[in-house]
């Protein structure tokens, strides 16, 4: 259990260590007025350029920081003696599973019923529109409907 905590903790480290190269650069484009009007970047392109950087640094921060979090609790798992076990259904978690992403929580096959899951509201979707085209296909077509009448 030793090395899988080292490795956990070197992972937690590595993401900790690049959150806080990307909080010195999202703090320096946050300087106010850095985007006024006399500013260098008063061409309406480079504040685009700069906006659309800062949202991907903040995004990629958001991952990170969430990545640290799961981490984090692997950890606190690993403590109680509960890491490697699914929580949905209590097996064992495959150690591939675990050696790439120490984080997860469930087992494979958990994981996937509850992505499954989580994409129903998609599919009643689309069952409704298969039901409508079925009793009025021309209504559809006028309307330039998803399915075509011969669908």
């Amino acid at each position: 259990m030793d090395e899988v905590r080292d490795r956990i903790e070197k992972e937690l480290a590595s993401v900790m260590d690049r959150l806080r190269q990307l909080g010195g650069a999202v703090v320096m484009e946050e300087f106010p007025g850095a985007l006024g009007d006399n500013s260098p970047l008063a061409d309406p392109v480079d504040k685009a350029q700069v906006r659309g950087d800062r949202e991907v640094g903040l995004a990629t921060r958001g991952l990170l920081v969430e990545r640290a979090n799961r981490l984090a609790e692997a950890l606190d798992r690993l403590r109680k003696s509960e890491y490697g076990i699914c929580q949905e259904c209590g097996a064992a978690i495959s150690p591939l599973r675990l050696k790439a992403m120490p984080e997860v929580t469930n087992c494979i096959r958990c994981q996937d019923r509850l992505e499954r899951t989580a994409r129903q509201p998609a599919d009643a979707d689309t069952a409704v529109l298969k039901t409508m085209r079925k009793r009025n296909p021309r209504r559809l077509r006028r309307s330039g409907g998803l399915f075509s009448p011969t669908a």
